[in-house]
């Protein structure tokens, strides 16, 4: 007897930059992020990626994948998308665009995997305000007189 549905594993989850295809069609995964450092907030990063790669599964499916706020409850963006596999060798690659994306707090924001409304992976993304090199420890030239 073969199996009719196989809810399939998340091999791979990764946020990033920026996702570009080689004519070879595979995947370029540029700025791969494990924290977020800005020069001050509120800021709008213009795009965040997140690369999902399924496998081991059969049937069709609904992935969904969320940017969730420092007070871990608040959904920033959200993304569904759908997607079948059939056969368990097989693997499917989701990428999700997250445009536009205002980050208003510092603190950890969290990544949400989730596969016909089962949680796969949550991840955290922590986001610091830094001071830029240049400018720490700058302070005014003394002003001649001349």
């Amino acid at each position: 007897m073969q199996a009719a549905r196989i809810l399939p594993d998340l091999q791979a989850s990764i946020i990033c930059e920026e996702i570009r295809q080689e004519i070879t069609g595979n995947l370029i995964l540029i700025g791969v992020i494990g924290y977020i450092q800005v020069p001050q907030l509120p800021i709008v990063a213009p795009k965040l990626f997140v690369f999902n790669r399924w496998t081991a599964g059969i049937g069709q499916f609904t992935e969904t994948v969320r940017l969730i706020a420092p007070d871990q409850t608040t959904v920033i963006k959200q993304s569904v998308a759908k997607f079948g596999l059939n056969d368990p060798i097989n693997n499917a690659t989701n990428v999700t665009l997250f445009g536009q994306v205002k980050f208003e707090t510092q603190g950890a924001y969290y990544i949400e995997i989730l596969v016909d409304e089962v949680m796969k992976l949550r991840f955290p993304v922590p986001l610091r305000v830094v001071t830029p090199p240049n400018q720490q420890g700058q302070q005014k030239a003394p002003e001649t007189q001349g």
